[in-house]
C-alpha cells in the first residue's frame, strides 16, 4: 500500500483489520478520533480501529504495539510525534525487508471544526519529511494545528525533572507551541544562529560585523523566546493553582541569566544590548559562552524544594499537573481542548490519584486514550473506555 491511498481516504477492505468500540457512550460530541488507520506503521502491517468513546483504553503485555499505536496518533500533530522518531524509524519491517517500507496514518476526527481527515506518511514520492493531507488537500505541518491538538505523557518523561535541561526546554517549548506557532520558527532560526557562531569561533575566524549580525539574532530571537516560555510556564502554575485536586499545585519559575533579567522586569531592548555586551566581552577574553535561551531551565517546587528531589510518584504527579494544566488552558483560551495520550500514565500512582486522573479526564472536553499492561489498573473506567487488547500488533476487544 502507497501513501497514495491516503489521497484516495481508501484501505482495501481485504487488506484492513478492524475493531470498533464504543464504551458506555454512544456518541463523541467533543474532540476525538473516531477512525484511525494505519498502513505499514511500526509493528502494524494495517490495521484499523472506530470508536466514538471519550475514553479509549489499550493493554497487553509488553512489546506489543500499544505505545507504537499512541505513536501513530501523535504524528497527526506537527513534529516528529511523542518518540522524536526520523522517519525512516517508523516502517513496517518484516524478514524479508531490511528496509522499512512506505508507512501510512489516517484519521478521521471530530473537533472545532467540525469532521475533518488528516492523513500523513511516507513514500518513495516524498523527498523530504512527510506528506500531509486534510479533508483530500495537500497542506503543512502548521496547517495541523488548526485541525487537532494533542498532548501526551511517555513512561520516558517520568525522568524529565532529573534530565539535562536540554530536555526540560524541549517539553516547554513544545507546550508553548500550542498557544505561539511561530515559537517554532524562532527555536529554528535561534539554533541556527548558534551552530554558525560556533562554527565562526572554534575556526578562528575572527569576522567582527559577521559576529555580530549573528548575535544581534541571537539576542533578539533569544528574549522572545525566554519571554513566551516564561508566560507559559506562569499561566500552567496560575491554572495549577486554581484547581481543586489532589494532585500538586505547581508553582516554579525559569531560571538563567536571561530569565533573571526579565523577572526584574528590564526592558527587551535594554535585556538584548546585554546579551550583545555580553557575547562581545566574552569573545574578546577568547570564551565562547554568552547569554541566552540556549542556558535557560525551569524549576518546579514541591513541598518546599525542588522537584528533583521529589520521589518518583511525586514527580510524575508534578508532571501530569502539568499536562491537565495546560489541556485546561487550551481548552479556556484556544477553546481547542487537546487530545491526550497517557502511555503507561497509571505506573507509581497510588489507587486514590488514579482514579482521580479518570475523572479529571472525562471532565476535560476531549477525548483520552490510555495505555498500560495491567487491565486491573484502569478497573474504574472499565465501564466507560472503549477497551482494547493489543498482542503482537494485534487488536481485540
Amino acid at each position: 500500500m502507497k501513501l497514495e491511498a491516503i489521497n484516495r481516504d481508501i484501505l482495501p477492505p481485504d487488506a484492513v483489520v478492524s475493531m470498533t468500540a464504543s464504551g458506555s457512550q454512544a456518541s463523541i460530541e467533543t474532540t476525538g478520533i473516531r477512525k484511525l488507520r494505519l498502513n505499514g506503521f511500526r509493528n502494524y502491517p494495517q490495521l484499523e480501529v472506530q470508536t466514538h468513546a471519550k475514553a479509549v483504553l489499550l493493554t497487553g503485555p509488553n512489546g506489543a504495539g500499544k505505545t507504537n499505536l499512541l505513536e501513530a496518533i501523535s504524528m497527526l500533530a506537527p513534529g516528529r510525534g511523542l518518540r522524536r522518531a526520523g522517519r525512516e524509524e517508523l516502517g513496517y519491517r518484516t524478514s524479508q525487508a531490511q528496509q522499512p517500507e512506505n508507512w501510512a496514518i489516517f484519521a478521521e476526527i471530530h473537533g472545532h471544526h467540525g469532521s475533518s481527515f488528516i492523513g500523513t506518511g511516507v513514500s518513495e514520492h516524498t523527498e523530504k519529511g512527510r506528506a500531509i493531507r486534510i479533508d483530500h488537500a495537500p497542506a503543512s505541518q502548521n496547517d495541523l494545528l488548526d485541525r487537532i491538538s494533542l498532548s501526551w505523557f511517555t513512561p520516558q518523561m517520568d525522568g524529565l525533572f532529573l534530565a539535562a535541561p536540554s530536555q526540560r526546554r524541549r517539553f516547554l517549548d513544545r507546550l508553548a507551541m500550542t498557544f505561539d506557532p511561530a515559537h517554532n520558527g524562532r527555536l529554528l532560526r535561534y539554533e541556527k544562529a548558534w551552530r554558525e557562531r560556533n562554527h565562526l569561533l572554534q575556526e578562528q575566524i575572527k569576522d567582527e560585523s559577521w559576529l555580530q549580525a549573528i548575535e544581534q539574532i541571537l539576542a533578539e530571537t533569544g528574549v522572545a523566546l525566554m519571554a513566551t516560555r516564561a508566560q507559559m510556564l506562569a499561566d500552567i502554575c496560575r491554572i495549577s493553582q486554581s484547581q481543586d485536586s489532589h494532585f500538586p499545585q505547581i508553582s516554579g519559575q525559569m531560571t538563567g541569566q536571561v530569565a533573571d533579567w526579565l523577572a526584574a522586569g528590564l526592558p527587551a531592548i535594554d535585556i538584548e544590548d546585554q546579551i550583545l555586551s555580553t557575547a562581545r566581552h566574552n569573545r574578546l577574553d577568547g570564551e565562547v559562552r554568552m547569554p541566552g535561551a540556549h542556558d535557560a531551565d525551569f524549576n518546579l517546587n514541591f513541598k518546599g524544594r525542588s522537584a528533583h528531589l521529589a520521589s518518583t510518584g511525586e514527580q510524575k504527579a508534578l508532571l501530569i499537573s502539568m499536562i491537565l494544566a495546560h489541556a485546561k488552558l487550551q481548552h479556556q483560551r484556544l477553546k481547542k481542548p487537546p487530545i491526550l495520550l497517557l502511555d503507561d500514565v497509571v505506573a507509581h500512582l497510588d489507587a486514590g490519584r488514579r482514579e482521580e486522573l479518570f475523572d479529571l479526564c472525562q471532565d476535560m472536553a476531549a477525548q483520552t486514550w490510555y495505555s498500560g499492561a495491567d487491565k486491573t489498573a484502569f478497573e474504574a473506567i472499565r465501564d466507560i473506555a472503549a477497551h482494547f487488547y493489543i498482542e503482537e500488533g494485534q487488536l481485540r476487544q
